[in-house]
């Protein structure tokens, strides 16, 4: 006979199970948490005889645990086992609810890579071209849904014109898909196959925008030559042209590394590009520079801290150049803090400097292994007086 309400409430903890007559195998168990139903089937998978868990009475209504059984018996009818089938669907959707989109398996990615690289501008760098480029469109993608014409759509509108990012951009687009590979989130990298999707990238490399050398006296004399006391952003730019040195070194620049009486700055490797110390012969307005940090004892370790007394950040010297740049009546392109080093090796071959001496005030680092086996010496001496003449033309201009 089917089972009543009537007889579900009387059933105590104890008792025996009550089979429904309406469904084959539905049946209520009583417990001392209540009264469950489950139905029991013979699996068609294994042979095994099983009972599947269909609720609680009587928050389970007798209806409604008949609706799940009858359910249930359609898959045994076809072939297949209930619970097993439950399982799956259960694990799909545990699966899709921890599924990684793209903007969160790249950022598991940066904060996994981070410690591998050498600074942490490099790593700004990184998370930022994907904020920039790659986000907007596939940040909220699931992995498993990215195609590589969606990538291609990433790359496409700076392919062209701005091919040295576009081709930073891919590299670490192609590092999250690889990381995603690697887990099981997907069976292959869209990333690899765009460059049969997208155009033949110009092989002419970007370069960090550059002020005219004959432009810098100027731009020096009217923004960066008089700074006030505290004022590090523009003495650490002033500092950065007449030394011709990276961003990251001056920012990073520390008291221990100066010897004012031999007019020396010493960079340690762990701070250059190329992992080598590299000694700066300081030109007399430069080495002033440093002194007159020195009796503003603006920092016991830092000779260009912040207001708040940290290196000051990089985005710092870009917004500072952008806004004075922008008020300028000067010729030719806006310039970055790196740029400035163009613009010290323009000057140095315009005025007949060798080029070994040039590349070594620079600090670049000799990519033929021969010729750098045979540079025993940095050229300190000879390299003072092409940082004096630097100097002259920045803030003596003729």
């Amino acid at each position: 006979m089917a089972l009543t309400d009537r007889q579900a409430r009387t059933l105590r903890h104890g008792d025996k199970p009550v089979f429904d007559g309406k469904v084959t195998g539905l049946m209520l168990t009583p417990t001392k948490g209540g009264a469950k139903w489950s139905l029991r089937f013979t699996s068609p998978i294994s042979g095994k005889r099983r009972d599947a868990g269909l609720g609680t009475y009587p928050e389970t209504s007798i209806a409604e645990a008949r609706e799940k059984a009858l359910a249930m018996r359609k898959v045994i009818d076809s072939g297949g086992d209930p619970i097993e089938r439950r399982n799956l669907e259960q694990r799909a959707a545990a699966l899709a609810a921890t599924a990684f989109t793209f903007e969160k398996a790249a950022r598991k990615v940066h904060e996994e890579l981070k410690p591998s690289w050498r600074n942490a501008k490099h790593a700004d760098d990184w998370i930022r071209s994907l904020e920039a480029y790659a986000f907007p469109s596939l940040g909220a993608k699931k992995l498993d849904a990215i195609t590589p014409a969606d990538c291609a759509d990433v790359l496409r509108p700076i392919w062209l014109d701005k091919a040295e990012t576009a081709s930073r951009t891919r590299q670490r687009m192609h590092a999250v898909m690889q990381w995603a590979w690697a887990h099981g989130h997907i069976t292959a990298n869209p990333v690899s196959v765009v460059d049969h999707i997208l155009p033949k990238q110009n092989a002419r490399k970007e370069h960090q925008p550059a002020m005219p050398w004959r432009d810098v006296p100027a731009f020096v004399t009217k923004h960066v030559a008089e700074f006030k006391q505290g004022e590090a952003t523009r003495a650490a730019l002033l500092f950065l042209i007449l030394t011709a040195a990276r961003s990251g070194e001056v920012r990073g620049a520390v008291w221990d590394e100066f010897d004012l009486k031999a007019g020396v700055w010493t960079i340690p490797g762990e701070r250059m590009k190329a992992k080598e110390p590299h000694r700066v012969p300081l030109s007399a307005p430069a080495l002033a520079l440093v002194q007159r940090l020195k009796e503003q004892k603006l920092h016991e370790t830092l000779v260009f801290p912040s207001p708040r007394g940290k290196v000051v950040s990089d985005m710092v010297l870009t917004s500072f150049l952008r806004r004075v740049q922008a008020q300028s009546d000067l010729p030719g392109r806006v310039a970055t803090a790196h740029g400035f080093r163009s613009s010290f090796r323009d000057w140095a071959s315009e005025q007949g400097y060798a080029r070994d001496l040039a590349e070594r005030a620079l600090a670049h680092a000799v990519a033929n292994k021969v010729e750098a086996a045979y540079h025993r010496t940095d050229l300190l001496e000879q390299r003072r007086p092409l940082m004096e003449a630097w100097a002259k033309h920045i803030v003596e201009p003729g």
